[in-house]
């Protein structure tokens, strides 16, 4: 007896070093991020509303479960990056759903990284204090 596939999209979502894979597969809205639950892994409220955000905005909150592995950045950059896999899993599954996230901006990547140290200086531009005696 061969096993039925379980249909799931599958898309990822960065922002800043974290690299978020979100997979969506029809259920009642359970999500899991690295094995913990939702509210476990991101304890501050607002976290978890800016990473359920497109779900929220299109009413899909108990039409899927969500698995998410996430790793790199900050829990702040993480919401962010799986709001952005969500919403590109999203309009996998329906194209009609681009205009709608794209109008919101979820479907756009924050491309912005740490600019780097540079040499005699403090940091990217700090200069170290300066002394004049």
């Amino acid at each position: 007896m061969a096993k039925q596939a379980i249909q799931e999209t599958v898309d990822v979502g960065r922002r800043k070093t974290a690299v978020a894979s979100v997979r969506l597969r029809p259920g009642t809205g359970k999500v899991k991020v690295n094995g913990r639950e939702f509210s476990d892994y991101f304890k501050v409220p607002h976290q978890r509303t800016v990473a359920t955000a497109p779900l929220i905005k299109l009413s899909y909150e108990t039409k899927y479960d969500i698995i998410i592995r996430v790793k790199g950045g900050g829990l702040e950059a993480q919401s962010e990056a799986i709001r952005l896999g969500i919403a590109r899993a999203l309009v996998r599954e329906d194209e009609e759903l681009r205009k709608v996230l794209k109008d919101v901006g979820y479907l756009t990547g924050d491309s912005r990284e740490k600019e780097r140290k540079k040499y005699g200086r403090a940091g990217a531009r700090k200069s170290f204090q300066f002394s004049k005696r």
